[in-house]
């Protein structure tokens, strides 16, 4: 079983980070946090981790869509989308699939997990 939707671009983790920011913006999403876990790691463990960074990717319509379905949503919101370097050029972008959450949270949270999805599909095939 998958949890996530993905996409391995021929591209470098920097120029991927940025085209990321922009495919989510163009499908209405806003980055609300961002966790840079090979720095975090550097600073907390004194480890080397190739680059990697989580967005935490929200659009406001289906936040509140899912909220009013169950507030509980909160823990899984807003919509993770990782960004990690693969080495020689090639990064992975990597988003949540919204479809694990209607497996987790019941039917009901199937209209708005069917949007986020599509959206977040959008935006990674751009990126590809």
């Amino acid at each position: 079983m998958s949890y996530t939707i993905g996409v391995t671009v021929e591209q470098d983790y920097p120029t991927t980070v940025e085209a990321t920011r922009a495919a989510l913006a163009e499908q209405g999403f806003g980055v609300l946090t961002e966790i840079d876990f090979a720095r975090t790691l550097k600073e907390k463990l004194d480890v080397d981790v190739p680059a990697h960074i989580v967005l935490g990717a929200c659009r406001p319509p289906l936040a509140h869509q899912a909220l009013q379905v169950d507030p509980s949503v909160g823990t899984v919101l807003p919509c993770n989308v990782a960004v990690r370097d693969l080495g020689d050029g090639t990064t992975r972008v990597e988003a949540f699939d919204p479809d694990a959450m209607s497996r987790l949270a019941g039917d009901a949270f199937a209209p708005v997990a069917a949007d986020a999805k599509e959206r977040l599909q959008k935006a990674l095939d751009s990126l590809g």
